[in-house]
This record gives C-alpha cells, sequence and structure tokens, in this order.
C-alpha cells in the first residue's frame, strides 16, 4: 500500500453519467484533488460513487501494467474460484497458474492487487466518512451507511481470505503505522463489518441493485454471521427471512436471464460494467475461453471434471448455461461476452469480449434461500426442518426437479453444499463454503491429491500477507504461517 501511505490528501474525486440511476463510471476522470473538493452534497455523492470505482477496478485490457493497478474484484476469480475444486488454469505458466497448484506465494502480483484493491475501498470510504457533514442533512445518513455497506463489504473479502488483518475506521496518515499495518484478530474485524452492516440496514432502503440497499446489507451480515469463527445461525436465519419476506425479490424463471437480464428480480447486488468502453468494461470473461480463445492469456477459470459429475447428477436445467465443452477443454458459459453466439462455426464471443459489459454478482436471492437453509442447518449434519428443506427446493425447482418426488424428508450437509455448488458454480462462492461447512481441508486434500498438486496443505487456506506489505511495514505487519 506504499501509494496509499502517502496520500494525505482526503479526497478523490470522480465524475460518473447515468443512462438510469444504476449506471456506474468504474474509472476516474480526475485525479486526486485538495481536500477543498468535498464542498457540497454533490461533492460527496461523487465520492461514494468513486468507492464503487474501487469495487469494479481497472480492466486488464486497459493497461496491462501489474504495478498498482488495482483490478478490483476482477482477479478475485483466481483467489476463491479456481482455489477450490470447481477450476483451474488450462496452462502451469505466470503467476495465475498458482492459484489452482497452490503455489501462490507473498509476492503473487495478483494477490497482492486484490489486498490493496480493497484497502483502496477501505479507504476511500473512510474518506468519505470524515466529510459525511458537508453532504444535505436528508442525505448524511444515507451516504454514512452507503460508505459503511463498501468498507465492510472489503473487509469481510479481506478477512475470509487472508485471515487477521490491519483494520482503519478512520482517514490514515502516512506516519500511522500501527493501524496501517497492524493486524487485528479476526473476531474484532468481523465485529466491524456487522456494526457498519447494522447501520446500512437501518438507513438505507431497496431503490438499488448495482448500489449499496437495505436487502444486501442483511445478505452480506448473513454471509458474515455463518462465515465467522463462532457462527451466529439464529442472527443469518432472521436476516434472511427478512429479505425472504420482504416480497421485493424472487428466482427468474429462466436460469440464463439471472445472468443475461441485467439487474433482474433476483439480483440484490451487483456490480456493473459496460460493454465496448475500455475505461467501463471488464476484462475477466474473455479469460474464461480457451478453445477459441477471446482473452490475452490461455483459458482461466476452466472446469474441473468432478464439478461436471456433480453437475450431470444435480445440475438439471443450469448445466448447459454454465459450461460448455470443446473436445477436451470445459469452459466457464455463466459470464460469457455479452453478444455470444456459440452455435455457430467458429462460436462467437460478440464485438468486445475484452471490453465485455457483464454485471459481476455478489448476492443473488438464490444464495439467500440457501443460506437461509444453511442457518436452519446451524453446523449440523443434517435437519428435517420444513422451512430449511421449502428454502433449498425452491431452488431445485427452477433447476427442473420435481416438488414432491425430488424433495427429501431430511436435508443433509452434503446435499445442500452439492446444491451450492451447482448452483452459484463460478461465483466464486465454493471455496468459502467448504470452509464454513468445515470440509475445505478434506475436500481440497482430496482434490489435490487427484490432481497432483503436491503443495497443498491446510495452511493454505489462508493466502499470504503480501510481502510488499510486510516490507513497507518495517516487520510490523507479521506473515500467515507456510509462507
Amino acid at each position: 500500500m506504499k501509494y496509499y501511505k502517502y496520500i494525505i490528501l482526503v479526497a478523490i474525486g470522480f465524475t460518473f453519467h447515468s443512462c438510469d440511476d444504476e449506471f456506474l463510471n468504474p474509472l476516474p476522470d480526475s485525479a486526486i484533488v485538495l481536500d477543498a473538493f468535498f464542498q457540497s452534497d454533490n461533492d460527496v455523492l461523487a465520492g461514494i460513487i468513486g468507492i464503487y470505482d474501487a469495487v469494479q477496478g481497472v480492466n486488464e485490457n486497459t493497461t496491462t501494467s501489474i504495478i498498482n493497478s488495482n483490478r478490483g474484484i476482477q482477479f478475485e476469480y483466481m483467489l476463491t474460484e479456481m482455489r477450490s475444486d470447481n477450476t483451474r488454469s488450462q496452462t502451469t505458466e505466470g503467476s495465475k497458474a498458482d492459484f489452482h497448484r497452490y503455489l501462490a506465494d507473498a509476492n503473487n502480483v495478483q494477490s497482492e492487487d486484490y489486498y490493496a484493491s480493497m484497502y483502496d475501498i477501505i479507504f476511500r470510504a473512510n474518506n468519505i466518512l470524515d466529510f459525511i457533514d458537508v453532504a444535505d442533512a436528508n442525505n448524511q445518513s444515507r451516504y454514512s451507511a452507503e460508505a459503511k455497506f463498501l468498507r465492510a463489504y472489503a473487509y469481510l473479502n479481506l478477512v475470509r481470505l487472508f485471515g487477521d488483518v490491519p483494520l482503519a475506521t478512520s482517514v490514515v496518515g502516512a506516519q500511522d503505522e500501527e493501524t496501517l499495518f497492524t493486524r487485528v484478530p479476526a473476531d474484532q474485524i468481523y465485529a466491524q463489518i456487522a456494526s457498519d452492516l447494522e447501520e446500512a440496514i437501518a438507513a438505507l432502503d431497496n431503490s438499488h441493485k448495482s448500489r449499496a440497499s437495505k436487502a444486501a446489507a442483511q445478505g452480506l451480515l448473513a454471509r458474515a454471521y455463518l462465515s465467522q469463527g463462532n457462527p451466529n445461525y439464529v442472527g443469518a436465519q432472521q436476516l434472511c427471512e427478512a429479505i425472504m419476506g420482504s416480497g421485493e425479490f424472487s428466482l427468474e424463471e429462466n436460469f440464463s436471464d439471472v445472468y443475461y437480464n441485467e439487474l433482474n428480480d433476483e439480483i440484490i447486488f451487483a456490480i456493473q460494467y459496460e460493454l465496448g468502453n475500455t475505461l467501463e468494461s471488464q476484462s475477466f470473461s474473455s479469460e474464461f475461453t480457451s478453445t477459441f480463445r477471446q482473452g490475452r492469456e490461455d483459458g482461466l477459470n476452466m472446469v474441473n471434471d468432478n464439478l461436471k459429475v456433480d453437475f450431470e447428477l444435480y445440475g438439471g436445467n443450469r448445466t448447459e448455461v454454465s459450461y460448455i465443452t470443446f473436445g477436451t477443454r470445459t469452459e466457464v458459459t455463466k459470464f460469457l461476452p455479452e453478444g455470444s453466439d456459440l452455435s455457430s462455426t467458429p462460436p462467437s464471443y460478440g464485438p468486445s469480449p475484452r471490453d465485455a459489459g457483464n454485471d459481476w454478482i455478489v448476492l443473488r436471492y438464490a444464495d439467500v434461500l440457501l443460506m437461509h437453509a444453511e442457518a436452519i442447518l446451524a453446523g449440523g449434519n443434517q435437519t428435517s426442518d420444513g422451512s430449511a428443506i421449502e428454502s433449498y427446493m425452491k431452488v431445485r425447482e427452477r433447476a427442473g426437479f420435481d416438488p414432491v418426488n425430488d424433495r427429501p424428508a431430511t436435508l443433509t450437509k452434503e446435499a445442500l453444499l452439492v446444491e451450492r455448488r451447482v448452483e452459484l458454480a463460478f461465483e466464486n462462492h465454493r471455496f468459502y463454503d467448504l470452509v464454513r461447512f468445515g470440509v475445505a481441508d478434506e475436500v481440497l486434500q482430496a482434490h489435490a491429491t487427484e490432481m497432483g498438486y503436491t503443495s497443498y496443505d491446510t495452511r493454505k487456506l489462508l493466502l499470504p500477507i503480501p510481502a510488499r506489505e510486510i516490507n513497507l511495514s518495517g516487520g510490523l505487519l507479521t506473515q500467515n504461517p507456510g509462507y
């Protein structure tokens, strides 16, 4: 975070425009400016939009530099999906291929970028919170809640991937090395996440799907409750039921529409991109191709055979939407670049696959239903609770399973875990699910053995703290075991 550490100006200015109120410009149109920038309500709102900029990140097709690029969430699939048993890189070349083989070390540039990107979100949120009083009185609570929602989102990502991390809840000066580099216990990070999201729940409504909302805060807090060291199952259940009882969300009838009818009734929170605009698009969905290569590099996020087996047994009509096999290569199709037509010869991947406009879904209603069942299961091996089974079956029925003949009398942990696997495949949930369900080491050890990945051990469930950060701290920042 060297380039953050010396930022002592307290505001970052961003401009944005809109075809509707959901469009967000992912790149700054101006550089760091003086603190006098935050002089009005519009300035504060522009700063709020700037936090989303950090979430969206910089398209790798815009600048190929791997130094201080801030890709936001655009590298997230490598740190999550490719470290599970779901996907891998087609090749073993380069640092991106290190994740699926559990070789990512403290100098891995993608992991370093993700860590820095999350702190960029946090620091921008903290900047805004220092200037909330500048905003109109009627907007202050909403702006504060939105900034804290995004801060909580970033911290939830960090604590699940890196464990104990530095905690900053206010603007950090260049000399405040203790705050910048002292790792705080995960329980304390989760407590801050809960506090931020509780404020967001109290202050926000459900006006937006690509900005913070009450339901998005409820869903993220349920996720945090299920993820923390001492899970709050009752709290997670209540939060899921609040979303379910709101009447504002429902499953899409057609599974494909979840991804290609964007901001639909199932979406609770998504990060938007714009097709064909290099400054407002993403390139990761083009990297999921390999046979007919569209991205800058060989295929990433390639589907493992063991996941295909689960799809064949439990996928139902989700299978054809989720992946396609060309010869010996199986590729993700959930996030095909807009305008793709795989029925043509050769397949078409749309007008601008490296400047794709596919939204990234952070939270959707099917996930809430399955978290509801998980909360009721409460860490046990099975439940006969009717409401848990009902939530589970709603997701399965949409996939084409029979509401009577396929309804279990008892919902098992194994059945729920595999349902989450096929429903949410390639949406960066699998790794976290394995950890939450207490089976990560068992499943990933077996997977590593099957695939011949000799570098896996239990300590790899946490990523290394970036070496650059440790070096900057002068040794104050400590490393995770095993790195």
